[in-house]
């Protein structure tokens, strides 16, 4: 064989391996990245999300919360066991890793309505003189944290456990995932929401049932428990869940090197898929029993020390949702067909509500998401649930809807007067605090808010439009205080005509720096609105009641429009890429409510493109 044939045969075979293992690794080939200067990043929403706050810390009443007034919660798992969602969180009383901690527990038939937190792991005092390998701390009166990188396991029997890991932190700096804490823990959920006694299934080195205040698994009076604790511990890819809180030399962990935050999903053909923090990525051929000696950043994915989450999805894709910047915002989901190539990038939740309360490594915005690890539920509507905390102080969960879209084919016509209460929202994107909740009630979309530091804001996606007629009602109960605020947007999250219900009885709208006021409105009063916009030139016009009210200047050029944005407060702008990183103080008053509540009734919305 000639040379050049030779050569030209090995540039082949080198062209196919580079293909096949390109084609073997996860990876972004979108077009769509991140302007983290905006909350939402300029991405586009995905069709129908519902985000909802499940816990809003407060110190100031901690009945209103979980009865301690702790205000670090962070890092929640979710499962979906017995028709119920289940998440689980981790608490610290003021900071991250800055002792006590505990892990709590909340459940929810639906997805919206939550219970007030359990305590699933309480409080665990370290025996006095107690050290710590690598320091010279001795314990005294001091309590250990909690570090969980797995939450739920369902057995093959179905069994439902809950775990968590008693961790040691010294002080504010102290790793409580080193190696070198206590153990693992885990008890049972029964069927009928209680709680079984809590046991060690995992202890650390230096620790046994001798100086540790649980016992051992195999020590329960329950078979189906044990027998669950141990396919628990037999199942490779769950227990490389454990890794960064385990002994470094534990049997029981596969790949032992210290990636972060391990998740997985199975491919069609058998292989798995695993996702680490700052989106490393491998791939086990063997179900999680060996692994590449060295994980890689996925080519293209935009993500830093923070958790990134991948699944299949209940129409046979595949999704990763994560926060594709180098801050904790916003958070977003990419989707695949195959589950190696992400091609999208689209919007899960673009908010950051103000820290209310100031401490030790305390991130801005939705952050260290989770979603349903295989095994542990399907949720009965379809959609891609996932669970996170804000500012690691309050937690929240987003449905998906599946398909995931960012469009819709067809224009606006929803009276709530006609539609089922549990439909109406199908096609809209809630944001809704416990303090500012979003629903639809006595054939109204209503929105609620008596919380000083965030707001309700519903939003609802149309087909993009040059030119656009749309007619919508508002009903303000009250017209000395509250705010409502109205936005055509464009598709990455651009207003372009702003109006907005004052404190004053006033509806106005935004004309660049300044506001042009139109009507004095009245509580209890319902204002049929309609207005057309033309984006070419910016001219729209607005009528109210049958009566035309201004012709105004949109404050802001798009080239089209593509959804109405209804919202109980102001846009914010802070934190900002140039924020620093740690808030060390309190905001005023953070545990208030306000003493009256804004309400603001929508009857219908309609849209047609003119």
């Amino acid at each position: 064989m000639k040379v050049q044939q030779i050569f030209g045969l090995a540039i082949l075979l080198a062209l196919a391996l580079s293909t096949v293992q390109a084609q073997d690794t996860v990876r972004y080939t979108g077009k769509t990245l991140v302007n983290a200067d905006y909350h939402h990043g300029q991405l586009t929403p995905v069709v129908g999300v519902h985000s909802i706050q499940t816990f809003r810390a407060n110190r100031e009443h901690p009945e209103l919360a979980e009865n301690f007034g702790w205000t670090y919660n962070h890092a929640p798992m979710l499962a979906y066991w017995n028709n119920r969602f289940y998440v689980e969180y981790l608490s610290d009383k003021v900071g991250e890793s800055i002792p006590p901690g505990q892990t709590l527990l909340q459940s929810s038939k639906d997805g919206y309505a939550w219970t007030k937190p359990d305590v699933i792991f309480p409080i665990y005092r370290i025996p006095d003189g107690t050290t710590k390998e690598g320091r010279t701390d001795v314990a005294k009166d001091l309590d250990a944290v909690m570090h969980q990188r797995m939450g739920f396991y369902v057995s093959s029997k179905n069994v439902f456990l809950v775990l968590g890991f008693y961790a040691i932190s010294f002080d504010a700096r102290d790793d409580p995932n080193d190696g070198h804490g206590i153990g693992r823990v885990v008890r049972e959920i029964q069927a009928d929401g209680t709680y079984g006694p809590i046991y060690f299934i995992r202890y650390n080195p230096g620790y046994s049932e001798k100086n540790t205040k649980y016992p051992y698994y195999t020590k329960s009076k329950s078979k189906a428990f044990i027998e669950a604790c141990n396919e628990l511990l037999a199942n490779k890819l769950m227990t490389q869940q454990w890794n960064e809180e385990a002994d470094r030399k534990d049997p029981l962990i596969t790949l032992q090197k210290q990636y972060k935050a391990f998740c997985y999903y199975h491919l069609p053909d058998g292989r798995v898929v695993g996702l680490w923090k700052n989106a490393l990525t491998a791939i086990s051929t063997d179900n999680g029993k060996s692994w590449p000696e060295s994980a890689f950043r996925a080519p293209g994915f935009v993500n830093s020390n923070a958790k990134i989450w991948g699944q299949k999805t209940s129409d046979g894709h595949f999704a990763t949702v994560y926060n594709p910047s180098e801050y904790r915002w916003p958070l977003a989901i990419s989707t695949s067909k195959n589950g190696l190539d992400y091609t999208d990038l689209s919007l899960v939740n673009g908010e950051i509500s103000p820290m209310r309360y100031g401490g030790n490594y305390k991130s801005y915005g939705p952050q260290y998401v989770r979603g349903i690890e295989e095994g542990n539920g399907k949720p009965a509507d379809g959609k891609l649930w996932v669970t996170y905390s804000m500012n690691k102080e309050d937690i929240w969960v987003s449905g998906i809807p599946v398909p995931i879209s960012t469009t819709v084919k067809t224009h606006v016509n929803d009276d709530f007067s006609k539609m089922p209460a549990d439909k109406a929202l199908a096609l809209w994107n809630i944001y809704s605090p416990l303090w500012a909740p979003v629903k639809v009630e006595d054939g109204n979309l209503v929105l609620k808010d008596r919380d000083p530091f965030d707001y309700a804001k519903a939003e609802r996606v149309f087909p993009a439009s040059a030119k656009l007629s749309t007619s919508f009602s508002v009903t303000p109960k009250q017209d000395n205080f509250g705010l409502l605020e109205i936005e055509l947007q464009d598709d990455k999250g651009m207003a372009t005509v702003r109006l907005t219900f004052d404190t004053a009885g006033v509806l106005s709208a935004k004309a660049g720096a300044r506001y042009k006021n139109f009507l004095k409105y009245k509580a209890g009063e319902t204002y049929d609105i309609k207005l057309k916009l033309t984006t070419a030139n910016r001219f729209y016009t607005i009528t109210v009641n049958g009566k035309d009210v201004l012709t105004g200047l949109a404050f802001q050029p798009v080239a089209n429009v593509s959804r109405i944005v209804f919202r109980t407060g102001d846009v914010r702008r802070f934190p900002d890429i140039d924020t620093p990183a740690d808030q060390t103080y309190d905001l005023k008053n953070a545990g208030e409510a306000e003493k009256k509540e804004t309400v603001y009734l929508i009857k219908y919305l309609k849209t047609e493109g003119i």
